[in-house]
C-alpha cells in the first residue's frame, strides 16, 4: 500500500498544485537585564494581544507569541517571522526575547504573571482559563516556550489526490480521513523529530527549585539530563497525571472528537476539590479533566479556523479538518527566530511520507509503545 501511494503521487506533477500551506507560531519569554524573567506589562507599542494578529501572548505576560500569515514557500514564511520579531525587539526597550525553550531565572509560580487580555467576556475568559492552568499544575509550568508549526494542503492537491486514488467520499471528509492518515504516522514517527530537533537538554536551576527530580548537576546555575533532548516534553514540561488518563484517539475524526468532548465533560476530583471560585473571583473555567480543548497537550493536533462563538471540537465536527499543528517543536537557540530553513524543508517532507505510507489504526498496544517510545526519546 504504501508503494502505490508513493507512485500514485508520481501520476500528477508538482505544477498541478500550489505547494505546501504553512505558517508558524512562535513563543519566547521576555527578559528582564537581569536575566529574570519580565514582571513588566505587554508593551503598548506591540498592540492589543487580544486582537493583534501577530503579536500575542500565550499562558504569562511575559511570553510572547509571534504568528505568521500563511504562505506557500518557507523563505516567505521564515521573512514574515523575521519582520516581526525584529519589530518586537526593537520595541522591548531593556528586555530581550529569551531564545530557549526552556525558561530564564524565575522565582516560583509567583514570579510568573498570568496574561491579562482586558474586561471584554472574552478577555476575561482567557484570563481564568489561565488562572485554571496555574491552579492545575503551577505557573512554573507556562513559562516553557516553542514553536508550532502548521501545515495544510491546498484543495487542488486534494482533489488530484483524490481522483488517483479513486475515493468517493465529499472532499470534506477524504481530506480529513486523510489528514488523520497522516496523524497516525505522525505519532509512529515523532520520535525523530525529539531526536533531530530537540534543543532543551538543560535548564536553569531556579525552574526545578523545591520539584524533585532526577537531573545532573552541570554547574552552580544549570541542570542537565545527560542523554535528554527535550526536556520541555518530558515529565518536567508538558506532562500531567490527569491528562495522562484521557486516552485522546487519534484514529480518525469521529472519535477523536468524540474522546475530547468526553474529558470536557468528565469531572476530575482534584479539579473539583479546587472549585471555580475563590473569594468570588474565578480561578478556572470549569472542575471538568479538561476546561476546553486547547487544554490537551499533544505533540500534534488536527485543526479548523473557528468562526465566532465557535468551539474548535463544533467547528472539526461541521467542516472537518483544515490543516495540521505541529507542536513539539523546541526553539533553535542558534537561530535568530527559533526555527530554520532546513528544518522546515524537513518538516514538510517528513509530513508528506508521513501521508504516503501506509497507516493502520492504531490499537491500544501500538499506542502504549508509542508513547514509551517518545518519552525514551525525549528524557534518555
Amino acid at each position: 500500500m504504501a508503494d502505490s501511494r508513493h507512485s500514485l503521487l508520481q501520476q500528477f506533477a508538482a505544477s498541478d498544485w500550489s505547494g505546501f500551506l504553512k505558517g508558524v507560531e512562535k513563543e519566547g519569554l521576555r527578559v528582564d537585564a537581569n536575566g529574570f524573567i519580565a514582571q513588566t506589562p505587554h508593551p503598548e507599542a506591540l498592540g492589543s494581544a487580544l486582537t493583534h494578529g501577530r503579536i500575542t501572548t500565550d499562558y504569562s505576560e511575559a511570553l510572547l507569541e509571534l504568528i505568521t500569515p500563511v504562505f506557500n514557500s518557507t523563505g516567505a514564511m521564515l521573512e514574515s517571522l523575521r519582520d516581526t520579531h525584529r519589530y518586537v525587539q526593537q520595541n522591548l526597550g531593556d528586555e530581550v526575547f529569551w531564545a530557549a525553550s526552556m525558561p530564564c531565572e524565575i522565582d516560583g509560580d509567583q514570579s510568573i504573571p498570568i496574561a491579562e487580555y482586558g474586561r471584554s467576556n472574552v478577555g476575561q475568559l482567557k484570563h481564568v482559563y489561565r488562572q485554571g492552568l496555574a491552579v492545575r499544575y503551577g505557573r512554573v509550568m507556562q513559562s516553557i516556550a516553542g514553536a508550532h508549526y502548521n501545515l495544510s494542503l491546498p484543495d487542488s492537491f486534494w482533489q488530484k489526490w483524490q481522483e488517483v486514488t479513486g475515493n468517493s467520499d465529499s472532499l470534506q471528509d477524504f481530506k480529513s480521513d486523510q489528514y488523520f492518515w497522516l496523524i497516525r504516522n505522525f505519532r509512529r514517527r515523532s520520535w525523530l523529530l525529539m531526536l533531530l530537533f530537540g534543543a532543551s537538554p538543560a535548564l536553569d536551576s531556579s525552574f526545578v527549585a523545591n520539584m524533585k527530580h532526577d537531573l545532573s548537576r552541570f554547574d552552580d546555575r544549570t541542570w542537565h539530563g545527560q542523554y535528554a533532548t527535550s526536556l520541555r516534553m518530558g515529565d518536567l514540561g508538558y506532562h500531567n497525571n490527569a491528562q495522562a488518563s484521557l486516552n485522546i484517539c487519534f484514529n480518525e475524526l469521529a472519535t477523536y472528537t468524540r474522546t475530547l468532548d468526553r474529558a470536557i465533560h468528565t469531572n476530575w476530583p482534584a479539579y473539583e476539590a479546587i472549585g471555580t471560585q475563590r473569594d468570588g473571583e474565578f480561578i478556572q473555567i470549569n472542575t471538568s479533566v479538561l476546561q476546553i480543548e486547547n487544554e490537551y497537550y499533544s505533540a500534534v493536533r488536527p485543526k479548523r479556523t473557528t468562526e465566532r462563538g465557535e468551539k474548535p471540537i463544533q467547528a472539526l465536527d461541521a467542516r472537518g479538518v483544515e490543516y495540521i499543528e505541529v507542536r513539539c517543536l523546541d526553539l533553535d537557540p542558534f537561530s535568530p527566530v527559533g526555527v530554520n530553513q532546513a528544518q522546515v524543508d524537513f518538516l514538510d517532507l517528513f509530513l508528506l511520507d508521513c501521508l504516503l505510507t501506509d497507516s493502520p489504526r492504531i490499537g491500544d498496544e501500538e499506542c502504549e509503545r508509542l508513547d514509551d517510545n517518545y518519552k525514551d526519546v525525549v528524557a534518555s
